[in-house]
């Protein structure tokens, strides 16, 4: 089975959000973006929120989250739960990357998880230009002295680093972009093995689903990079 990523975003955003709910069961993200910056009364912006599980971490201590998607899949998920939540300092609104409706200097913090690496994927060999172009952008609508904080996937399945080898030249440019990087384990805990079997085989396909059913275990590894500037 060859798993469609874009048709999930634009059309399985309630199975979606059943998986990443799932992920960093150790806390870890929370964690090391607390490391990184201070997000107290802060501006936040959310690029490529998906279901919201990003703004979801900062909206306790934030001032203002808007989380940004194109998919209005996503975006109704992330609604449906923060309209329910005890905070009311957020917003939502559909946009891509290259285009987000704001003006020059007006975000303390932009955040993207799991989401930046699609302008290189997407984009075919001549990716660079447009991703310059994009992160240029995001220079522009960071406040000085605001700090930009992406997370990708460095290998599930794995407990060491092992980055897919398709992203290896986006993280060589977010390195010449001046970026700082770290990674952390955010594993997946799933409730039943049958979920787990499940869910690994929507998200990342036949081949990984079978060693999580093989190894018996509710547990799957995941390693994240996390880059700042």
């Amino acid at each position: 089975m060859v798993v469609d990523h874009n048709e999930i975003y634009r059309n399985q955003a309630g199975q979606y959000e059943r998986l990443v709910s799932r992920e960093d069961y150790q806390g870890n993200i929370w964690k090391t973006l607390q490391e990184i910056c201070d997000w107290h009364d802060k501006i936040v912006f959310d690029l490529g929120a998906g279901t919201g599980r990003l703004t979801e971490l900062v909206l306790p201590k934030a001032a203002f989250v808007c989380g940004f998607d194109r998919s209005p899949g996503m975006l109704k998920v992330a609604g449906e739960k923060l309209v329910n939540g005890r905070y009311h300092n957020w917003g939502l609104a559909a946009a891509d990357h290259r285009d987000i409706p704001v003006s020059v200097n007006t975000a303390d913090r932009i955040i993207s998880g799991w989401s930046l690496a699609y302008l290189a994927l997407h984009q075919g060999p001549a990716w660079r230009e447009p991703a310059e172009a994009a992160f240029e952008r995001l220079f522009e609508i960071l406040r000085p002295g605001g700090k930009i904080v992406i997370l990708e996937t460095m290998g599930t399945g794995f407990t060491e680093p092992n980055p897919p080898d398709r992203l290896l030249p986006y993280f060589s440019f977010l390195k010449t972009l001046g970026f700082q990087s770290t990674w952390i384990r955010t594993d997946y805990q799933f409730a039943l093995l049958d979920e787990a079997v499940e869910l690994t085989r929507f998200f990342f396909g036949d081949e990984l689903a079978a060693e999580v059913e093989q190894n018996n275990s509710t547990i799957l590894p995941e390693c994240t990079g996390v880059w700042w500037k």
